[in-house]
């Protein structure tokens, strides 16, 4: 067999496609649960950027990773809560406010990088931690689920909980149920009482939170440092998984493996003799190419309903 497609097929690539996944997973489920209140948040690269860099920071001072994770997470809730206000107090239109934040946070994130380490744009001079891999010995004596599975970090796992706790919160909380009523039909929930402004604003905090997890797991897990717009647009590739799996628990995810596969074949590729430039383009003709057949089938179903 050619060795490339050796590579293709085998448990290191499926591990491979499940680390780089990760970090679209949880802000695919961030872009889910807001879009099913009818708030999409778009502000995920901003979210993600803020959080890795504050994860990094605070692990530096305080060489805790608890503490760290806590205020990662702080950071992403308080970005997605100024998009809330200025989109739902201050009524500005949600996308603008968002690309707004998305700038806002690759710029801020760089400058204080640079007022509090005097780094530019790599946080090279601090010793931050990196969240541990972890090892199952029950996994170590399945074959190839043990490679594929086995001694991932921990955040990996945590994303694939982060599955199911949406899944949770969506279908078996009374919020979640408030979160699909406003999304559905605004101004029915409105009349039995639900106040939409504060559901939708959950639902942004929501996706704050896991779009921090994303940021964290890429400054602290994925690697060990702060980079400028290290994000390098997973932000928006989650709002494809996300699309494409209908916000769905499962959908999302299967969506965000997409990607990872795509992702993954990126850094095999990266060995042959291919330039950069084309290797790296490559996960953003994918989710051109996904969403275009995703907006043509969405379309064909509203002309058949129309029908």
């Amino acid at each position: 067999m050619n060795p490339f497609l050796k590579s293709i097929f085998s448990t290191s690539f499926l591990f491979s496609v499940l680390r780089v996944a990760t970090p679209i997973i949880f802000p695919a489920l961030g872009v889910a649960i807001s879009a099913l209140s009818g708030s999409i948040n778009i502000a995920l690269e901003g979210i993600m950027l803020v959080s890795a860099f504050t994860g990094v920071i605070v692990s530096a001072f305080t060489q805790n990773l608890w503490i760290a994770l806590f205020s990662a997470i702080l950071a992403g809730v308080f970005i997605a809560s100024i998009l809330g206000y200025f989109s739902l107090k201050l009524k500005a239109d949600i996308i603008l406010a968002a690309i707004a934040l998305n700038l806002f946070s690759s710029s801020i994130t760089v400058f204080l990088l640079y007022i509090i380490a005097h780094d530019k744009g790599v946080s090279s001079s601090l010793k931050s931690l990196v969240f541990p891999s972890v090892k199952f010995a029950f996994l170590e004596k399945i074959p190839i689920l043990g490679g594929i599975f086995n001694n991932q970090n921990i955040l990996v796992y945590i994303a694939f909980l982060s599955v199911f706790v949406y899944y949770l919160i969506v279908f078996h909380t009374p919020l979640g149920l408030k979160i699909r009523a406003v999304g559905q039909n605004p101004e029915a929930a409105s009349s039995v009482g639900v106040d939409v402004v504060k559901i939708k604003l959950y639902a942004l905090i929501l996706s704050g939170v896991f779009g921090a997890l994303g940021g964290v797991y890429l400054s602290m897990g994925y690697v060990s440092w702060f980079g400028r717009d290290m994000t390098a647009g997973r932000g928006f590739i989650a709002i494809a998984a996300s699309s494409i799996g209908g916000n769905l628990p499962l959908g999302t995810f299967f969506g965000s493996l997409l990607f990872g596969v795509v992702y993954a074949l990126t850094n095999f590729l990266a060995p042959l003799n291919i330039p950069s430039e084309i290797i790296q383009v490559i996960p953003y003709i994918v989710t051109i190419i996904v969403l275009t057949f995703y907006s043509a089938r969405v379309s064909k179903e509203k002309e058949v309903g129309e029908e």
